[in-house]
């Protein structure tokens, strides 16, 4: 499974127990240099929260109790995905965490999806080692504009990534399409399928080299 691949297990992590005093937990913070871990019952195998370091610097500078039980800060009580979870639910949320709790079928606790290991997922599908160009195209995303598109480009070289923003379904919104062209593509072969793609109604808006680092052509939307 994807998502399985992605996740640091249990074994390898800082965790706190339920039954830790707030300052158990920021020792435990305090130490590893962590600014948020997982917080579990006394078997290790229910998540229960994440305890921020902020919250207990928060809490002690207004004199608050730090002998009280570590679940009183407890945050992101239902922030988690099963380990089968669909690809957009993990989108969705871990949007504002810097991970989120990973349960197994059992509903018990199996690691974390960190926010660094999703972003380096997403790097790893620009390959950038195997790969040269970058064309953002613009279309109507009308039916069939994509396999048109892809159509076109495949023409002249393997595609070897494809992203779709913009989906919405409003009327009048155009839909940019990232298309990753394989490394070798030469500047002719580039220019042939730019040029094809504008006849044929799709706009390319931008060329991104990403051997150099540069962008070769852009243009206002």
């Amino acid at each position: 499974m994807l998502i399985e691949s992605l996740v640091i297990k249990k074994d390898k992590l800082t965790t706190v127990q339920a039954d830790y005093t707030i300052q158990d937990a920021l020792d435990v913070l305090e130490k590893s240099g962590y600014r948020c871990v997982p917080i579990l019952d006394k078997t290790g195998q229910i998540f229960r929260g994440n305890i921020y370091k902020s919250h207990i610097y928060r809490h002690k500078a207004n004199g608050g109790d730090m002998s009280l039980p570590v679940t009183d800060l407890l945050k992101n009580t239902t922030k988690t995905i099963q380990i089968d979870s669909p690809f957009f639910k993990v989108f969705f949320n871990i949007k504002d965490l810097p991970y989120i709790a990973v349960l197994d079928e059992k509903n018990t606790f199996f690691g974390i999806l960190t926010h660094s290991k999703l972003l380096d997922m997403l790097s790893d599908a620009w390959n950038m080692n195997l790969s040269s160009y970058v064309l953002t195209v613009l279309s109507d995303g009308k039916q069939g504009d994509l396999a048109l598109m892809s159509k076109i480009i495949g023409k002249y070289v393997s595609i070897g990534g494809c992203m779709t923003l913009d989906a919405k379904e409003d009327v009048g919104v155009k839909r940019r399409t990232l298309f990753t062209l394989p490394i070798g593509t030469s500047s002719e072969i580039l220019e042939k399928i730019s040029k094809k793609l504008n006849r044929k109604g799709f706009k390319v808006i931008e060329v991104d080299d990403l051997q150099s680092g540069t962008v070769l052509s852009s243009e206002d939307n």
